[in-house]
């Protein structure tokens, strides 16, 4: 039985007893969250769009793909058609499925869908949350590439998204 300790939006810490593969039993702590879509769009001049964004968390802007918190019961598909929009104003005509990654497996339980979004239509229907500060950016390939290497990109769930679209072929 686990226990919730706080609980944020969507996203609660919660407590519990875990028996491992060894046969120990110990208190685990894990953050609670319901996914999230992450999306690599690529215009029809091959560019990528991302976002320059304030995370306030870590008290600086950082250059990501645009991604989001899936609401409770909602599919990852329609997460990152809704949070492409939100975050770019551009919408999708055909959205890729390139899996899924665990970036915080340690202490989170949040799973992260992968998308490539090609035959992008500018809709200028931003809508980002209050909390959210959101610049788009659009990179060719090779300088988001140069950007990771220079140590400008960061986040993980960015340079995971690239890579696996870099070798599945869809860029």
């Amino acid at each position: 039985m686990s226990k919730t300790i706080h609980s944020w939006k969507t996203i609660a810490l919660t407590e519990e007893e875990v028996q491992l593969p060894n046969g120990h039993t110990i208190t685990h702590t894990t953050i609670e969250h319901p996914g999230a879509a992450v999306i690599l769009p690529v215009t029809a001049q091959n560019k990528i769009v991302l976002v320059h964004q304030f995370r306030p968390s870590l008290k600086k802007w950082l250059l990501e793909l645009p991604a989001g918190t899936m609401e409770r019961g909602e599919c990852s598909l329609t997460c990152a058609h809704r949070e492409l929009e939100e975050e770019t104003g551009y919408s999708a005509n055909e959205m890729i499925a390139l899996g899924s990654v665990t970036p915080l497996a340690g202490f989170c339980d949040e799973i992260q869908y992968l998308y490539v979004a090609k035959q992008l239509s500018k809709t200028n229907r931003l809508g980002c949350d209050e909390d959210e500060v959101i610049e788009v950016v659009e990179l060719s390939v090779q300088q988001l590439e140069q950007k990771i290497i220079n140590g400008d990109i960061t986040d993980s769930k960015t340079i995971a998204c690239l890579s696996k679209a870099r070798l599945c072929g869809y860029i």
